[in-house]
């Protein structure tokens, strides 16, 4: 079983950005697919971002100019850096793989208003 944790989400004023990571228990470019989705309190959850063992980045429309979606292979880590943070952006966020197996405790961000 592959493991996944997720960091780096915290509390950040509207406008802000974060730097999330998605840290595997082995060789992250071992992994075919990486993705991202986030969660708000009570809503479902929802597909952010994805990266493939070539490297191949695709972002969800939404997301796109705002989030990017990378490695970052000193900390065998897919990262998902998010800019222009609104507080509708709040929500739980959680990597995974493709199709998605078992699903973290994910990494929270809040952004405030």
């Amino acid at each position: 079983q592959v493991q996944l944790v997720e960091s780096g989400g915290s509390l950040v004023q509207t406008g802000g950005s974060l730097k999330l990571s998605c840290t595997a228990s082995v060789s992250i470019s071992s992994i075919p697919i990486v993705d991202w989705y986030r969660q708000p309190v009570g809503k479902q959850r929802i597909f952010v971002a994805r990266i493939t063992a070539d490297g191949t980045a695709t972002v969800a429309y939404p997301f796109r100019g705002r989030f990017t979606i990378s490695r970052d292979n000193a900390r065998n880590a897919v990262v998902l850096q998010m800019n222009s943070l609104q507080p509708e952006d709040t929500a739980v966020y959680y990597c995974n793989v493709a199709p998605p197996s078992n699903w973290g405790r994910g990494t929270q961000v809040t952004v405030s208003s």
